[in-house]
């Protein structure tokens, strides 16, 4: 495996950590971080979560990760799970980084 790969997978799973705590400090998801799956639904039978939760959890990660998500980002499958809110924040740093470079 190449540094960069090993770099990549390493700065996903503090994403994913991170955000598991948020989860928990944040939005009082009663769960240990390890028991939170990366494919755990966040609404309904998944981990519960409501449109107020939702709309705490997109501030929550602007500010945590300093990024700003997409403002259409409550109708899109990124946040139906933990992964996809993982991909989410990754797609929203890659782009800060490229807005960034292209200054």
């Amino acid at each position: 495996m190449t540094s960069a790969l090993e770099a990549r997978i390493d700065h996903r799973e503090a994403v994913l950590a991170r955000i598991r705590m948020v989860l928990i400090e944040s939005l009082g998801v009663r769960r240990t971080p390890d028991e939170i799956d990366p494919d755990t639904a966040l609404f309904g039978s998944g981990l519960g979560l409501d449109s107020i939760d939702a709309v705490e959890l997109v501030v929550q990660l602007d500010t945590d990760f300093n990024v700003q998500l997409p403002n259409d980002v409550f109708g899109r499958a990124e946040m139906r799970t933990v992964n996809g809110l993982v991909d989410l924040v990754l797609a929203a740093q890659a782009a800060e980084i490229a807005d960034a470079t292209a200054r």
